[in-house]
């Protein structure tokens, strides 16, 4: 081989080695890439799911709310009308 020939030679054989870690690097990076958009879109899923799970939960806590202020207010009527019979007896 001539110095010419052996220089292009081991040019190309090197470029080759660079483009096949080139390539492995880009498939790798990809790979994360598609790893990270099914993230993306698991964590948005959940975020919607979590949200109307606080939504229910809020509304139940309002309802809740709703029934313990009928209750008292029921149980303060029942004391006022035994204070009452208590006084006419």
């Amino acid at each position: 081989m001539t110095a010419l020939v052996a220089r292009n030679y081991s040019f190309h054989m090197a470029d080759s080695k660079g483009s096949a870690n080139l390539d492995q690097e880009l498939k790798r990076l990809e790979k994360r890439l598609e790893e990270l958009v099914a993230t993306v879109h698991r964590l948005k899923e959940e975020n919607r799911a979590l949200r109307q799970r606080q939504d229910n939960l809020a509304a139940e806590k309002t309802t809740v709310m709703n029934r313990s202020e009928q209750v008292r207010a029921r149980v303060e009527a029942i004391i006022g009308r035994l204070k009452a019979m208590e006084h006419t007896a």
